[in-house]
């Protein structure tokens, strides 16, 4: 199926994963896409026309570099990030400061930088690629929890002032995905540490959700409906029995969800 109107296109983290999905899709759309990675020669498997750029989220030089390479963009879509757990506790500074500047503040400047073209053509598309744990949060994930709900703050905030110029913006909160995240968490406990066995019990329970989880072409196709959608929500969530878990959420107590999401996570 191919879009009756051929857009430029910037995906963030486009070399695996959920990323690589969404830039396969847009191209599938007939749009011209660009998708990054911190180095475009390794992409071990890069997708065919997708034009793929330098970006490293935690450098505002490559951020500003990344944007100018790719000129005026129609869509885009903030999906590259680390994933990060441990006890709040014992997350170090440095590492809880590198997240955000990857998760929040990279992809808030890339926004910015793209905005004045959107504006200008009265057309544009943003999508947030967040997570479900930023409405349904988990202990000692509390750092990738806050950076998550921090991009859908900005998300949310910003929909009314560009709405005006043809703009719309979204979130995608997927849940479990079975997209091999697991094994690139970054993780922070120390040794001896009193938080040690309901950590791995954790651990354990959310790595085999993400295992089950739905695969990336399954949210690439619900990003694809916020780019799509005349008037874009401003929520879109997938996988994990999302359309009911969403629905507790208005019906119950928050600490009634808190504790069915700790629950579900093998935690008392």
């Amino acid at each position: 199926m191919q879009s009756t109107t051929r857009r430029t296109a910037l995906v963030t983290g486009a070399s695996s994963g959920i990323g690589r999905a969404v830039a396969a899709d847009l191209v599938r759309r007939g749009h011209r896409v660009y998708g990054t990675s911190r180095d475009p020669g390794t992409v071990a498997d890069p997708v065919p026309g997708v034009e793929y750029l330098a970006l490293d989220l935690a450098d505002a030089a490559s951020v500003e570099a990344c944007a100018a390479a790719a000129g005026e963009v129609d869509i885009l879509v903030n999906n590259a990030g680390e994933s990060q757990s441990g006890p709040l506790e014992e997350l170090p500074m440095d590492a809880l400061e590198r997240l955000f500047r990857l998760n929040v503040f990279g992809a808030v400047r890339l926004t910015q930088l793209v905005l004045p073209g959107m504006r200008a053509r009265r057309y544009g598309r943003v999508v947030m690629v967040g997570s479900m744990l930023a409405s349904f949060p988990l202990a000692h994930r509390s750092s990738y929890v806050a950076s998550k709900a921090a991009v859908k703050g900005f998300a949310d905030a910003l929909r009314r002032e560009v709405s005006p110029y043809g703009i719309g913006v979204a979130t995608v909160e997927p849940g479990s995905i079975n997209t091999g995240i697991s094994e690139r968490r970054t993780q922070y406990l120390r040794e001896g540490s009193p938080y040690t066995a309901d950590y791995r019990t954790m651990l354990k329970a959310l790595n085999a959700n993400e295992a089950a989880g739905i695969p990336a072409e399954a949210v690439s196709r619900t990003v694809l409906r916020a780019v799509e959608d005349a008037r874009p929500r401003p929520l879109y969530a997938v996988g994990s029995n999302a359309p009911v878990v969403f629905a507790l959420r208005r019906l119950l107590p928050r600490s009634v969800v808190l504790a069915m999401v700790a629950r579900r996570h093998g935690l008392r």
